[in-house]
């Protein structure tokens, strides 16, 4: 097979035979475009998350400090439930009656969004 003067071998080889194989810069184009599409759908979700933590407004939105205060406002919600869970039981209330009470406000909290006006979580 002979080629034209002046153009490379390999990529007649190349067209010919496949016709889809990517050079490696267009691999390397690929691959930092996908890793910038990645990175910017993790920092929207950590935006996100930031919106649904109390305490964030004015913060800085790093990582770190989205995941702290994350972990922070977890930790006050599994304490308020377990101080609610002992009233109930208190109460009279059984445990299952009590998570289809807890469940029931959650997603009433979650449609109608948060007391102060956050999105519910």
């Amino acid at each position: 097979m002979s080629t034209p003067a002046g153009a490379d071998p390999s990529s007649a080889m190349n067209n010919d035979k496949s016709g889809s194989r990517l050079s490696d810069q267009q691999k390397k184009k690929n691959h930092i475009l996908s890793e910038a599409k990645r990175r910017e759908a993790i920092r929207a979700e950590f935006d996100r998350l930031a919106t649904l933590v109390p305490g964030m407004e004015g913060q800085g939105r790093s990582e770190a400090v989205v995941l702290q205060a994350t972990v922070e406002f977890m930790r006050e919600q599994v304490g308020r439930k377990e101080e609610l869970r002992n009233e109930a039981r208190r109460a009279g209330m059984s445990e299952e009656e009590f998570e289809s009470c807890y469940s029931a406000a959650q997603g009433r909290r979650s449609i109608g969004g948060g007391e102060d006006g956050r999105a519910g979580i």
